[in-house]
């Protein structure tokens, strides 16, 4: 598609159109590099911290200074990785999924009880296919051997 903008599937809201996304994720900086390498250690470290965290700090003795670390590390460490080009990348795809998901004709309520229930006897009439064929060489197994 070009830059025109289309309608989603009710027609309520024009949907932009982008030509090539991925061109802007695959222009990194050094910069991202080091992000990736302390968002890591900060994750790494959130995981890390309920261990050894009290044996170095006295107040991580409690169970809620350990939470609000871990959280602070985490929180941290996905703030580092949004500042990257492929974070914003990965939010763009985010949104771009959801503009997406409004184009999405969704089954009604009867042709998905009635398509499970097709898969349902599919699978049991798979299954004791399967069953049988397993009966029948067992069968003829213990009838060779003896």
């Amino acid at each position: 598609m070009s830059n025109e903008k289309s309608r989603d599937a009710l027609g309520e809201a024009a949907i932009p159109q982008r030509n090539n996304p991925a061109v802007d994720v695959s222009s990194g900086s050094p910069l991202d590099m080091v992000l990736w390498v302390i968002a890591l250690i900060l994750l790494v470290g959130a995981m890390m911290v309920n261990q050894y965290l009290p044996a170095y700090w006295a107040p991580a003795n409690d169970i809620w200074v350990r939470v609000g670390v871990i959280l602070a590390c985490i929180v941290a460490a996905f703030g580092l990785l949004y500042a990257t080009h492929q974070g914003k990348g990965f939010i763009r795809l985010l949104k771009d999924a959801r503009i997406e998901l409004r184009r999405v004709t969704w089954p009604t309520k009867q042709e998905t009880v009635s398509t499970s229930w097709q898969v349902l006897v599919v699978v049991v009439i798979t299954s004791i296919v399967l069953w049988c064929f397993d009966y029948i060489l067992g069968w003829l197994i213990k009838f060779i051997i003896g």
